[in-house]
């Protein structure tokens, strides 16, 4: 898996924490995880889906990777919301090709719009409008604003700004992140939003109000 990141959990708890906070392209889950197992980890995440399509992984293509190869045990990961499973001993080939599938299949679907009053943002163009009235945004003032909206009414600090949307390699000091807040604000007050649309809660961070 030389071509792709992956973070690695060792239970479904702390791989739920990584999954409400990081985005990601493809899970792969095992049935047997320990704390929440793989089936109520997947369900959980349909729910999610179902109750909130901004949520950053709420249409992740989940695979399951399981000892458990009955026909029944198969029904229920598939049931549960998974889009593919495979049983152990596998080939490796096997699960890669499998992994590219639903890569494929995921880049290919149709990219759901993420919005907070009149503000629109399209995730696959990267371009956002407020009342109708398109934001010209830099890549950074985008992705913090896209994060802000996938995390609605939530508190997001400035040092979690930091680690979702710049690199280990690029990270700025967290004076960076005021300076974009001001020019997102300036910007969304030109396109007729509130001062206070992006909301300070003091000692704590951000917020959309």
């Amino acid at each position: 898996m030389s071509q792709y990141v992956v973070d690695i959990a060792q239970d479904g708890e702390a791989a739920w924490n990584s999954v409400e906070s990081i985005k990601y392209d493809l899970l792969l889950l095992d049935v047997t995880l320990p704390k929440l197992d793989g089936i109520r980890f997947c369900q959980r995440l349909r729910t999610i889906q179902a109750n909130n399509p901004a949520h950053r992984n709420s249409a992740a293509p989940v695979l399951m990777l399981t000892a458990r190869d009955t026909v029944a045990d198969k029904i229920t990961g598939l049931d549960a919301g998974a889009d593919d499973y495979v049983a152990k001993p596998f080939d490796l080939e096997e699960l890669m090709a499998r992994i590219r599938a639903l890569l494929r299949r995921g880049s290919s679907a149709t990219t759901l719009s993420l919005c907070w009053g009149s503000l629109l943002l399209n995730p696959s163009t990267y371009e956002a409008t407020y009342d109708d009235k398109p934001l010209a945004l830099t890549p950074k003032e985008y992705a913090i604003l896209e994060l802000l909206v996938a995390n609605g009414r939530r508190v997001l600090s400035r040092s979690s700004i930091i680690e979702q949307v710049w690199s280990m390699d690029d990270s700025p000091v967290e004076e960076t992140v005021r300076s974009h807040i001001k020019s997102l604000r300036q910007k969304l007050k030109f396109s007729g939003a509130a001062e206070d649309f992006i909301e300070t809660v003091h000692g704590l961070g951000y917020r959309l109000k």
